[in-house]
């Protein structure tokens, strides 16, 4: 097949996160089987208009504010100078609306949707401008195929109007390579507890911090890794600093690969707080080093957490329940070994190769092609 592929951004992108990781891993996948793809995105400062990562051919145009307004013409041409069979349609952000404009099959891909969950991100005006955007989607997009990558998803779409049959779930894979358990590495000298990820509003960290300051009134020899970049970081630092806890806190910005793996086993538990995710890929990630996970019990969080078995799930913006189960993690070897054990069981379902081979399925269908 000749595939077309369009996200907002590529992984080369400073602000690409787990919606990227998931598309370009199976697409570099399904190169590998021997399909053509292109993945048309937006450009940031310094990049090539034009590359080729792993065998895709990546075509970079316009900017994250600008990417939107300009796909429509662009894409035209291209679909016009290429002989596609297929159109991949990541919707992470606005959705692209491309059926108003594209006579292509198409597969509409959807990590998750914002809804309301983005006025918890940015100012009321642009939160607006997102929200009635996302609107039409149900009439825009019907009679195509949707691929989410969890239940929470599924059943978040199906409620706006897809039909359960045109909706289809390819979990997660996680690279065994890059995150696994190493026996030999332990655990900080102190009980560390761990945020990796985008530094964002909606991720709630936020709660995380005010929790945490009530988990050293019982653990005070505790600290925190929080890793990553993001805008809202000035914001944390100083709620940190007005909750006197600001040297228990080490914000390191951003990290190479090798050192995001060693603090997801290095660290006794890792937190993900969002109030809405697509999946956790951060959960998983950390369950293969070896390291249970805590999470809001919010839609998508909750597909990539085992309750009682592979981490705990607390309830969205309970400070209180986020503090005791933390406390309950770090002050308990046993509670700690039992999940960490859980997790690495949990792991093995998890394989980006079964999760290219089940999405390249579903591209056959989308195309009846054999």
């Amino acid at each position: 097949m000749n595939i077309l592929a369009l996200n907002w951004q590529d992984l080369t992108n400073p602000m690409a996160g787990g919606a990227e990781v998931h598309l370009e891993e199976l697409l570099k996948r399904i190169v590998g089987k021997g399909h053509e793809v292109t993945l048309f995105c937006s450009g940031y400062d310094g990049c090539l208009p034009e590359e080729t990562i792993d065998g895709i051919r990546i075509i970079r145009r316009g900017n994250r504010y600008s990417f939107n307004w300009i796909a429509p013409r662009a894409l035209r041409r291209l679909v016009k100078e290429n002989n596609y069979d297929v159109l991949v349609e990541d919707i992470n952000k606005i959705p692209f609306y491309t059926p108003l404009y594209l006579k292509l099959p198409t597969l509409v891909v959807v990590p998750h949707l914002f809804s309301t969950t983005v006025f918890r991100e940015i100012n009321a005006l642009l939160g607006l401008y997102i929200y009635f955007f996302e609107k039409p989607l149900v009439m825009v997009y019907r009679g195509r195929k949707f691929n989410v990558i969890s239940e929470s998803t599924a059943d978040d779409i199906a409620r706006r109007g897809i039909p359960e049959s045109d909706i289809s779930v390819v979990h997660c894979g996680i690279d065994n390579e890059v995150y696994n358990f190493d026996a030999s590495i332990r655990k900080f000298d102190k009980p560390t507890v761990l945020y990796l990820g985008r530094i964002k509003k909606y991720k709630a960290i936020q709660h995380l911090i005010t929790a945490f300051e009530k988990v050293l009134r019982d653990i005070p020899e505790a600290e925190m890794k929080i890793v990553g970049t993001g805008d809202y970081v000035p914001k944390l630092m100083n709620l940190a600093g007005k909750l006197k806890i600001r040297n228990k806190i080490d914000f390191t910005g951003f990290v190479s690969q090798e050192d995001k793996v060693r603090y997801l086993r290095k660290s006794h538990v890792a937190v993900y707080p969002s109030s809405k995710e697509g999946w956790g890929l951060t959960n998983v990630e950390a369950n293969a080093c070896g390291t249970a996970v805590i999470a809001a019990n919010s839609p998508g969080l909750r597909d990539s957490v085992l309750n009682d078995r592979t981490g705990f799930l607390y309830e969205f913006g309970n400070i209180d329940q986020l503090a005791e189960k933390l406390v309950n993690i770090l002050r308990d070897d046993d509670t700690r070994s039992r999940l960490e054990k859980g997790g690495l069981e949990w792991v093995k379902k998890f394989d980006w190769d079964d999760a290219a081979d089940k999405f390249l399925e579903v591209l056959k269908k989308v195309t009846a092609k054999d």
